[in-house]
């Protein structure tokens, strides 16, 4: 990256960066992560109801994806053990929460593109 005409990399959380975008797809890249995050900006839900509402998206996909918006701290799990069975719930974090609005014109950017271009198939 080139700031005020001097060739950049950027360091943060021990890896480094080639751009501000390299940067941004770190986190939401990839085919489910902003799918899963776009369901969690309407507040907590579990693994099953996240699974119910991408059907298209494999146990094992879900659980890893899941996995990695916690670790780069987008996700909160929350774990409930106060009676059988074990309840756990996924919400956004606090930063996870920064990122709605990058979901929002993303999203718009997809549905402008499928009222220009798609077709509406009832499920």
């Amino acid at each position: 990256m080139r700031i005020q005409d001097k060739e950049v990399l950027i360091e943060l959380r021990g890896e480094r960066f080639h751009c501000a975008m390299d940067i941004t797809m770190n986190f939401i890249g990839g085919k489910w992560k902003t799918v899963v995050l776009w369901y969690l900006k309407s507040g907590k839900k579990r693994f099953a109801e996240l699974h119910r509402l991408v059907p298209q998206i494999t146990e094992r996909m879900l659980s890893i994806t899941l996995k990695q918006l916690e670790e780069d701290g987008l996700v909160v799990r929350e774990v409930f053990t106060s009676k059988p069975p074990l309840k756990v719930e996924y919400s956004l974090s606090e930063f996870g929460e920064t990122l709605i609005p990058v979901l929002n014109v993303v999203a718009k950017w997809g549905r402008n593109l499928a009222e220009e271009e798609g077709k509406m198939i009832e499920v």
